[in-house]
């Protein structure tokens, strides 16, 4: 399985261990979870953009 290394600041690690203590998960899981999330959420945004594209165009054609 493919992994990902990646650099953080103690102050930031500190942070993210203590996100992870507040949610009963492991350091590993929360920054998967995280990554993950921020992935879908712009594809969501995105897709949502290209609806209301659509629809403005629709909504001008009902209006005429």
């Amino acid at each position: 399985m493919p992994a990902l290394n990646i650099e953080f600041t103690e102050e930031e690690m500190e942070q993210i261990r203590q996100a992870a203590a507040a949610e009963q998960t492991s350091v590993k899981k929360l920054a998967r979870t995280s990554v993950l999330a921020s992935v879908h959420r712009r594809h969501v945004m995105e897709v949502a953009a290209r609806v209301a594209r659509v629809s403005s165009g629709l909504n001008r054609r009902l209006a005429q």
